[in-house]
């Protein structure tokens, strides 16, 4: 797969449906396919007695014995060079030291710093006891991203702003930054939908609505930059397109004009390309937003928060427009609305600069490399060859 250096072993949770339904998908990234099934969503007096563990809440939610047996029946029945796990949540999955003695060379691939994360949450939050919860869930991420990332061969960080993080904050010496990809022929480049009384202005946000950074984002939006939009432009709409919007959340809008849910879509393009202006609109997060390069690529103009922007190597005015506060933001989009020469250069700049330095290609070989290495020093230490195609475990 990817640059043939590595036969890449997949391990997720999936229904039967699921696999069927991602049939496809999964063939194009892996090799072998291994799977559990999806344990059923958590009571919400269980999710809250979470927040009493030692652990981050939602690295508990990730703890599942269904899991945790697969990857160490994996682990102590075949040899593999690289085990990589995806986010570092997924450490309280790693194997027994029985299993971890076999499992080669070990790699995290992270895609936040989580624990800026929710010191953002803290400092945001309206309510004192949402503050003092978010700040003990980042005292207790704190310790565990420490010292889980410490612990592996290598970690890969999105940006070289999360890597230099990881390497000073947290002493994770052998932390790696890989550029941000983006698939140039699936995310196509297309001229903008034109702007007029027949064909109103659609503004939009795609993002899984059942993360908190983009609930809180989606909220601000909503309430403070909306209606300044909706003052000068009454016929807007905006479109928030993502998997489980929030009941309160999908309510609180019904008082504003022209705001959608759509919840989950098989293709965010549709939506995308129907749009004059992509909105990023975090106040927390962390990491790098590959939908960002995504809307960039097919040509839709971005308008972002610095947050929701940072980490991607991008120029505000030149590639996307920068707003923190929710007059900027709306004097941003109305700006887009009514100057197509504007919108067209945004676009144009933004598909050469994705196209210069973050196709998904380069990141992969980028990635490659890193795990090869990580291969290729724990052989070294424990005097043993790495084959010549080596195998890969994602989880």
């Amino acid at each position: 797969m990817l640059g043939r250096q590595f036969e890449i072993t997949l391990l997720m949770p999936a229904t039967p449906e699921q696999k069927t339904l991602w049939r496809e998908q999964i063939q194009g990234v892996c090799d072998v396919l291994v799977s559990w099934e999806p344990p059923a969503a958590k009571p919400r007096v269980s999710r809250v007695l979470d927040l009493l563990d030692d652990l981050p809440a939602n690295v508990v939610a990730d703890r599942q014995p269904a899991a945790m047996l697969a990857i160490e029946r994996q682990l102590t029945t075949e040899h593999y060079d690289v085990v990589v796990f995806d986010f570092v949540h997924a450490s309280v999955l790693r194997p027994s030291a029985r299993a971890a003695r076999q499992a080669g060379a070990t790699v995290c691939f992270t895609h936040n710093v989580e624990t800026e994360i929710f010191r953002r949450h803290a400092e945001t939050a309206r309510q004192w006891w949402a503050r003092l919860v978010w700040r003990s869930q980042a005292q207790k991420m704190a310790r565990f991203e420490a010292t889980s990332l410490q612990s592996y061969d290598a970690v890969v960080a999105v940006s070289e702003r999360d890597r230099d993080a990881f390497r000073q904050g947290f002493g994770v010496r052998n932390a790696h930054a890989i550029p941000t990809g983006v698939d140039l022929d699936f995310f196509s480049f297309e001229p903008g939908p034109e702007v007029s009384a027949d064909a109103p202005p659609v503004v939009v946000f795609t993002g899984s609505m059942d993360w908190d950074a983009n609930i809180d984002g989606v909220r601000f939006f909503i309430r403070e930059v909306w209606p300044q939009v909706l003052e000068r432009c009454p016929e807007a709409r905006f479109d928030v397109v993502g998997r489980h919007p929030p009941p309160a959340l999908v309510r609180e809008a019904q008082d504003s004009r022209g705001v959608r849910f759509t919840g989950f879509v098989d293709d965010v393009r549709t939506y995308v390309r129907q749009a004059c202006a992509f909105v990023i609109p975090l106040r927390v997060g962390g990491g790098t937003r590959i939908k960002a390069f995504e809307a960039m690529a097919m040509g839709c103009p971005v308008v972002s928060t610095s947050i929701g922007i940072e980490g991607l190597g991008v120029s505000p005015n030149v590639d996307y427009l920068e707003a923190d506060d929710a007059a900027a933001m709306a004097q941003a989009i109305l700006g887009l609305v009514a100057d197509k020469k504007l919108r067209d250069h945004l676009a144009g700049a933004a598909r050469r600069l994705v196209e210069d330095r973050y196709g998904h290609q380069v990141a992969a070989i980028a990635f490659e490399a890193i795990c090869m290495t990580a291969a290729s020093k724990r052989s070294e230490a424990e005097s043993t060859s790495v084959p010549a195609r080596p195998t890969l475990a994602a989880h």
